[in-house]
C-alpha cells in the first residue's frame, strides 16, 4: 500500500480538508470532559450511581487504550479515509445510542464501547491524512491547528457540559455530537487519500497482545485511585497484599515486550506486523512520543487539579469554572496556529522547549498564588501560560513525529502517537489525584494533631475515616458532617481551618509534581529535530 499522499486542491479545499480533520479531534477529546461535570444528573437520570457513571468514562478510555494501535492499522488496511468515515459513523450511532440510553448497560454499549471504537478508527487516522493531504512544510501548521482542536475542546468540555445540564439535558450533548458528525461525513469526501494495490495483513496475534497489554495497565492506572497504587485501600482487593494496580501494570508492561518480541518475530519473517519495532529505536520518534506524553500528563493534571479548586475549594459553578478555562484555550489556540504562520522556519526544538518552560512556569506561578484568601482570578496568568505552552507544543509534535518516518508508515505513526497521549492523559490524573488525596489526608491529621482545640477522640475518630477513603470536602459538606456528628462550634470550626489548610496543601503538592514532570520533560528535548521537515 502507498500513502495517501495527494493533496487537496485549492486554498479554499485545503482549508476544508483541515477543519474536517480538526472537528474530528475535537469531537474526540470533548467526550473526555464534557460530562465530568454532569456525573450526578447522567447518574440519576438512567437509574445508576456516581460510581456507575464513572465508571463508564473509565470504561471509555480503556477502550481507547486497547484498540487505538490496531486502529491505525486498520487504516493502512483499508484505507485512512475508510478508516476515518468508518469510525465516525461508529461513534456517531455511539453517541444516538448514549442519547437515547434509559439505563447503564445501554449507556455503557453507546459511550464506552461504539464510542471508543469509532475514536479507536479516527485518530490514528487524522494524523494519517494530514500527512497525506499536505506538504511537508505545512504540517506543523495543520498539526497545529488539529492538536489545538482537541486540547480546546478538553477546556470547553466543563463549559459545554455545565450549559447543556443546566439549560437543557445531558443528552443534548450527544445529540449535538450526531450532528457534528453528519456534516464531518459530508465534507469528508474532499480529503484525499490515495490507497496502493498491495493491502497488508492484519496481525491478530499482535493486536491481540497489544490490546491486553496497553489495557491492563491503563485499567490499572485508572484504579489507582480507588485501590490505591501500592498498599491497598480498605475494602480494596489485594493479591500477596499488594493493590491489585501494581500487578496489572507489571502484567501490561510484559504483555507489551511479548507484543514487541512478536512484532521483531513477524519482521524477521517478512510478515506483516502490526508495527515495526524499528519505529521506536527512531531518536526522532521517540522523542516526539516522549513530549506527547509529558504534554498530556501535565495538561491532563492541571484541568483535574484546577477544576476541584475553582468548583470545591471556592465553590464555583459549573458554568462559572468553565468559564474560567477559557484563557486557557485562547493562548493554546494562538500559538498551536500563529507559530507556524509567522515563524515558519523557526527550530522546533527551541519551539518545544519554550513550550515546556511555559508550562512550568504555569504550574509554578498557580502554586505560589495558592492561598486561602486567594480568588477565581488567581488561575488567570497561570492559564495563558499553560495554553501557550501546549500550543506552542501542538505546533510542532505532530510534525516531528510523522516526519521521522516515511509517509506510508503515518498511520501506524497516528495508533503509537494516540497510545501515547492516551497514556499520558491517564497517567497524569491518576497522578495529580493521588498526591493531592495523600497529602491531604496527612495534611489534615497534622493540623487536627497540632491544634489543642481538637479532643483526642475526634482526632481518632479523623484517622479511622481517612483510613476508610478520604475525598476532597468542600467547607460546606464538612460542615454538614460535623453537625451531624453534633461537634461543637469551636472543634467544627477548627476542623473547617485544618481541612482548608489541607486543601490549600494537597493542590500545592499535585501541582508541585506536575511541574517536576515539565522539568524532567527538559531532558528529553535534545530529541527533538532543530529544523523544520520540508517535502522532497
Amino acid at each position: 500500500m502507498t500513502t495517501g499522499t495527494g493533496t487537496a486542491e485549492g486554498s479554499a479545499g485545503t482549508r476544508l480538508v483541515l477543519w474536517t480533520l480538526a472537528a474530528g479531534q475535537f469531537l474526540m477529546a470533548l467526550d473526555s470532559s464534557v460530562m465530568n461535570v454532569s456525573i450526578a444528573a447522567v447518574a440519576d437520570d438512567v437509574g445508576t450511581t456516581v460510581t456507575g457513571i464513572q465508571g463508564a468514562i473509565t470504561a471509555y478510555t480503556l477502550v481507547m487504550a486497547m484498540f487505538m494501535i490496531p486502529g491505525g492499522k486498520v487504516g493502512a488496511l483499508i484505507g485512512r479515509r475508510h478508516a476515518f468515515t468508518i469510525g465516525c459513523c461508529i461513534y456517531g450511532c455511539g453517541s444516538l445510542t448514549t442519547s437515547l440510553a434509559p439505563n447503564l448497560p445501554v449507556l455503557l454499549l453507546g459511550w464506552s464501547f461504539l464510542e471508543g471504537i469509532g475514536a479507536a478508527l479516527i485518530l490514528p487516522a487524522i494524523v494519517a491524512l494530514v500527512a497525506g493531504n499536505f506538504p511537508a512544510e505545512r504540517r506543523p501548521a495543520a498539526y497545529g491547528l488539529v492538536a489545538a482542536a482537541g486540547a480546546v475542546a478538553i477546556a470547553l468540555g466543563p463549559l459545554i457540559g455545565g450549559l447543556a445540564t443546566t439549560y437543557l439535558s445531558w443528552r443534548w450533548v450527544f445529540a449535538g455530537e450526531v450532528l457534528v458528525v453528519l456534516g464531518i461525513l459530508v465534507l469528508a469526501r474532499r480529503i484525499s487519500d490515495v490507497v496502493g494495490g498491495e493491502r497488508p495483513r492484519i496481525d491478530l496475534v499482535g493486536a491481540v497482545l497489544c490490546a491486553l497489554g496497553l489495557g491492563s495497565f491503563v485499567y490499572g492506572v485508572l484504579r489507582s485511585d480507588e485501590w490505591g497504587w501500592f498498599r491497598p485501600k480498605p475494602d480494596a482487593p489485594a493479591w500477596l497484599g499488594i493493590s491489585p494496580v501494581v500487578w496489572l501494570m507489571l502484567a501490561g508492561v510484559l504483555l507489551v515486550w511479548l507484543f514487541l518480541a512478536w512484532e521483531a518475530r513477524m519482521m524477521e519473517r517478512h510478515r506483516d506486523p502490526l508495527i515495526d519495532p524499528a519505529l521506536l529505536r527512531n531518536r526522532q520518534f521517540t522523542g516526539g512520543l516522549t513530549m506527547f506524553f509529558f504534554q498530556y500528563l501535565v495538561l491532563m493534571g492541571v484541568f483535574f487539579v484546577v477544576p476541584l479548586y475553582l468548583s470545591i475549594a471556592l465553590g464555583l459553578s459549573a458554568l462559572e469554572t468553565g468559564a474560567r478555562l477559557l484563557p486557557l484555550s485562547l493562548t493554546l489556540l494562538a500559538a498551536a496556529t500563529l507559530i507556524p504562520r509567522f515563524l515558519p522556519d523557526v527550530s522546533p526544538r527551541r519551539v518545544v522547549r519554550l513550550g515546556i518552560l511555559a508550562l512550568l512556569a504555569g504550574a509554578v506561578v498557580l502554586m505560589a498564588a495558592l492561598d486561602a484568601d486567594a480568588g477565581a482570578e488567581i488561575v488567570t496568568i497561570p492559564f495563558l501560560l499553560v495554553g501557550l505552552g501546549t500550543g506552542a507544543l501542538a505546533s510542532q509534535l505532530g510534525s516531528v513525529t510523522v516526519s521521522a518516518v516515511p509517509d506510508e508508515r503515518s498511520a501506524e505513526v497516528g495508533g503509537i502517537q494516540n497510545a501515547v497521549t492516551n497514556l499520558g492523559s491517564s497517567i497524569g490524573t491518576a497522578l495529580a489525584g493521588s498526591i493531592l488525596i495523600a497529602v491531604l489526608a496527612s495534611s489534615f491529621l497534622a493540623s487536627l494533631e497540632q491544634n489543642p482545640a481538637i479532643p483526642a477522640e475526634v482526632e481518632n475518630r479523623a484517622a479511622v475515616e481517612i483510613q476508610d477513603g478520604v475525598t476532597f470536602l468542600s467547607d460546606a459538606q464538612l460542615k454538614s458532617a460535623l453537625d451531624e456528628a453534633g461537634v461543637d462550634d469551636e472543634v467544627a470550626q477548627a476542623a473547617l481551618d485544618a481541612n482548608a489548610d489541607a486543601r490549600l496543601d494537597g493542590l500545592r503538592a499535585a501541582l508541585a509534581v506536575l511541574a517536576f514532570a515539565c522539568a524532567l520533560a527538559m531532558f528529553f528535548t535534545s530529541r527533538i529535530p532543530t529544523t523544520q521537515p520540508r517535502s522532497t
